[in-house]
């Protein structure tokens, strides 16, 4: 491809991209939020994680008349705008005015550290001139409008980072995949509530389920059950090209039958947990016991290591899961099987697949499947 094929086809990307910039007052985007002309999704209202220091000191900083970065929305209809970057600094200025849906009152400002005399202030005890100059201060709003292409302004948006804590992987998916259809995320969701996969998954910790590491975990597993041959080693860029592509109206390489893939899900955790139940996916030590710990690699062995064997299993069979159940615990402790399974550097694909036929192998040697 010569230069000038190179820059047309730039050139024709740009044409399906329809931006416009607005600098709006704080107080406006304030009025605009209550009359619900700027929308903001539950799930990202959730992801609203600054410290009340952070959000002090943003405060302070357009009271002290400093630049802040631009934030970004989609245009939904005439006037009526979606935020998608820049929740940090939108919902402080709701919660300083005490108008945050999930905040209880008005902040109350600490830790400002270039006017410490504002430690203490609340909106109403600001002092007019202050309270005035805040309600007037602008800020760039970057419109992506709704004539745009649906799937570029979803590459736009996934590119965007900006401040706050950093988001887990799947927080940013959840985030940024509606933006080109919310089916497949609505599904995961879904399926993560499962309660026989909640069994299976109980030793994750509070601060992975906070994470949505329960979500990330349905993600992976139809990711590796119908697209490993594509995996090679970062599983975080693994599991959001086959979201993506899944989630994609226009789509043509990966196929889901959303109700046959439920259920072999749900077969799938219902034969896991009659089995094994929360020690399906933790590890035993040397004396045989089980360590109560999730281990992803035992997630990947055992969930996708039966499917070749799923329709011979049946979870109403007691024998058959107790048979199953000891057939698994002579796999955890295989000293073959635990090299496979510990240790770092096991996350490419040859090691995945190694652990993934342990399983595989062991099932294809019982005469009672």
């Amino acid at each position: 491809m010569d230069s000038i094929d190179i820059i047309k086809a730039v050139e024709a990307k740009i044409e399906r991209i329809r931006t416009r910039s607005l600098d709006l007052s704080f107080n406006e985007l304030l009025d605009m939020y209550e009359n619900k002309e700027l929308k903001i999704q539950p799930e990202y209202q959730r992801l609203f994680r600054w410290s009340e220091g952070q959000q002090s000191r943003f405060i302070e900083s357009l009271i002290l008349e400093m630049p802040v970065p631009p934030i970004y929305v989609i245009e939904l209809e005439e006037g009526i705008y979606e935020l998608i970057d820049g929740l940090q600094r939108i919902s402080t200025y709701l919660h300083f005015r005490g108008k945050h849906p999930e905040r209880e009152g008005a902040l109350k400002l600490i830790d400002c550290d270039i006017v410490p005399e504002l430690n203490g202030l609340t909106f109403e005890k600001l002092p007019k001139a202050l309270e005035i100059k805040l309600k007037r201060n602008f800020i760039r709003v970057e419109v992506l409008r709704k004539e745009s292409d649906q799937r570029l302004r979803y590459y736009m948006f996934k590119r965007l980072n900006t401040g706050g804590e950093k988001l887990s992987e799947q927080e940013i998916r959840n985030s940024t995949i509606r933006l080109l259809d919310n089916k497949f995320n609505d599904f995961i969701i879904k399926l993560s509530l499962e309660q026989n996969f909640r069994n299976c998954i109980s030793h994750l910790s509070e601060e992975k389920i906070e994470q949505k590491y329960d979500q990330e975990l349905v993600l992976r597993f139809f990711a590796f059950k119908n697209y490993r041959d594509n995996y090679v080693h970062d599983v975080g860029d693994f599991l959001t090209e086959y979201m993506e592509l899944v989630s994609d109206p226009e789509n043509i390489q990966v196929k889901f039958n959303y109700d046959e893939e439920e259920k072999i899900f749900k077969k799938t955790f219902s034969i896991l947990n009659k089995s094994l139940g929360e020690h399906i996916f933790s590890a035993t030590n040397n004396k045989g016991n089980f360590v109560s710990k999730f281990l992803i690699y035992h997630f990947e062995a055992f969930s996708i290591g039966i499917q070749p064997y799923l329709d011979k299993l049946d979870e109403n069979n007691l024998e058959q899961m107790s048979k199953l159940a000891e057939l698994f615990k002579l796999i955890k402790n295989d000293s073959s099987f635990k090299d496979i399974t510990t240790g770092g550097g096991k996350n490419y694909a040859k090691p995945l697949n190694q652990r993934i036929s342990f399983v595989e192998d062991k099932l294809g040697e019982a005469e009672w499947i």
